[in-house]
């Protein structure tokens, strides 16, 4: 291949969007970009141009007129999915790429694609799919668990290289692929998604929420059920009772989620307590942790590390988690307060950080120490070259 690659990049989700695959596949194109590689990404039709030097952004037609396509699996996905594979295909077949880069299920049709193009595939596994399919409670049936199950394997074995985003999924696969041209890289990069344009300051926040005066409990991130805000907003009430002064500033969520949150919220009294902001751009996220006293992840399922983790390291601030592999495979209690995985447990975690100043300020210095030593851009960047110049030696 001689150095600098033409890679075709295949992305089964919306793109982009602020949600934790877009964000992951952002950051690898922009690495890819800064290393020289010339990259086509191939996507759904819904989603936000982002223009990044060296990449090339194709949608596949609009076939079902959808505006959004939610998170997990659907049958809209699939659909969606079948026309991927044909564009693929004619791609392939009228552009020359020296490797195809695969995320989630589409690792499993870009395993044929390579062969029979021959060409390399990089796997960027974000997750188990068939783990996936009880998460999101798509289904039950043990025969599609089951070939998810076979499909996944396969696409492991056969590809070049694999992209792990946490510790849990590399254990996984190096324990059934021991083998495996296999690479942890977490998503830890900043996810600003337009590095020139101005952040607003914190301060500016504050007086726009009205929340001058209170300590400031955030959440980050997307509302769907394996999150846990149904936990959180179960245990609020205690932290409430403690300290009147308190305010819950929720960040993120589709207009269906706030409309159901906010009602779950007026339905026990609680509606002065919360703000719900809606999706924000990614620029103002890190004046939100700013003005943050305790920044929180109630997270129930799964086995990837949500990537507001790796930003609340990074942030400065005490970081209240559950005890789920999805924390822990990152935190420790070195670096945050994990708590058990219910209402109560979660509410004193917090109280426990507004109530002990010294605490808090020992775990948020220790938090970003770590986040400085072990989860750094440098990393980043050559755990990616590394895994590129693998491929080119096989």
């Amino acid at each position: 291949m001689g150095g600098l690659m033409k890679i075709l990049m295949i992305l089964p989700q919306a793109f982009w969007e602020p949600k934790g695959t877009s964000f992951s596949t952002l950051n690898r194109l922009r690495v890819l970009s800064k290393l020289g590689h010339q990259v086509d990404l191939l996507t759904y039709p819904v989603g936000k141009d982002v223009e990044i030097r060296n990449v090339r952004i194709y949608r596949i037609p609009n076939i079902l007129f959808v505006k959004r396509v939610r998170i997990g699996p659907s049958w809209i996905k699939l659909v969606f999915d079948l026309v991927l594979i044909a564009w693929a295909v004619k791609m392939l077949i009228t552009r020359e790429y020296d490797l195809i880069h695969s995320h989630e299920e589409a690792g499993f049709f870009s395993t044929f694609l390579a062969k029979i193009f021959g060409k390399y595939h990089i796997y960027d596994m974000h997750s188990s799919l068939p783990q996936q399919l009880r998460n999101f409670q798509f289904t039950e049936a043990k025969i599609l668990i089951g070939i998810f199950s076979l499909l996944e394997k396969m696409t492991i074995y056969a590809a070049d290289g694999i992209i792990a985003i946490c510790p849990a999924l590399y254990d996984w696969v190096k324990k059934i692929a021991p083998k495996a041209n296999l690479y942890l890289i977490e998503n830890v990069l900043d996810n600003t998604i337009d590095e020139e344009n101005s952040k607003t300051a914190p301060e500016e926040l504050r007086r726009k929420y009205k929340l001058d005066g209170k300590q400031v409990v955030l959440y980050a991130g997307t509302f769907e059920k394996y999150q846990g805000l149904d936990l959180f907003i179960e245990g609020a009430n205690r932290v409430i009772e403690k300290y009147d002064d308190v305010h819950f500033l929720l960040v993120g969520g589709t207009a269906d989620q706030i409309v159901e949150y906010r009602k779950q919220v007026e339905q026990k009294g609680l509606s002065d307590y919360f703000t719900f902001t809606g999706s924000v751009s990614p620029n103002e996220v890190a004046s939100f942790y700013q003005l943050s006293d305790v920044l929180i992840s109630p997270r129930l399922e799964g086995n990837n590390t949500p990537l507001k983790i790796y930003a609340y390291l990074r942030s400065g601030k005490p970081i209240v988690a559950t005890k789920h592999i999805t924390h822990t495979q990152v935190l420790n209690e070195e670096v945050a307060m994990l708590t058990d995985i219910s209402p109560q447990a979660f509410a004193q975690g917090i109280i426990q950080i507004l109530e002990n100043e010294n605490l808090a300020r020992r775990l948020s210095y220790a938090a970003r120490e770590l986040a400085n030593k072990r989860y750094s851009q440098e990393h980043y960047v050559k755990q990616m070259k590394t895994l590129l110049n693998s491929i080119e030696k096989r």
